[in-house]
């Protein structure tokens, strides 16, 4: 199906095997490669809470991490379509690119992100964030 076309990118972006430095021995296939990527395409989700460094959560405050949200957006994208084209020419570099990005969204640009980004004030309650502004009311003569 078409939501597992970015994960199926990922997969066929690792195109090169992983040797024992200064030897012609491969610790890791080209295969075994890909599946791993996947897989921890995956399985970086479900630690993602940890990673976000950020005292505040919503992207609303966080003028920077919006800026990177659509970013990741559009990789996402790109592997999707990427991953409906064939494994040849061009296709599995920027597959590998945008594989490159996923991972270095999660684990260098959010944990940072969470250090050095200067967040908007936050609201006092969360009605003050929700509820529309009143108007003030002139006193009744």
């Amino acid at each position: 199906e078409w939501y597992f076309l970015p994960f199926y990118a990922i997969l066929r972006a690792i195109t090169f095997n992983i040797y024992l430095p200064f030897t012609d021995v491969v610790l890791i296939d080209s295969k075994l490669g890909g599946v791993i990527a996947m897989f921890a395409s995956i399985a970086i989700l479900f630690v993602l809470p940890w990673l976000d460094t950020s005292k505040v959560r919503s992207a609303n405050y966080r003028p920077l991490y919006r800026q990177f949200f659509w970013i990741f957006a559009i990789v996402c994208v790109g592997l999707g379509y990427l991953g409906s084209r064939p494994a040849e020419g061009i296709y599995p570099f920027l597959s590998l690119v945008l594989t490159i990005y996923y991972f270095a969204h999660f684990i260098i640009i959010l944990p940072v992100l969470g250090w050095v980004e200067k967040t908007k004030p936050l609201p006092a309650s969360i009605a003050d964030a929700v509820l529309p502004k009143k108007a003030a009311v002139a006193p009744a003569e």
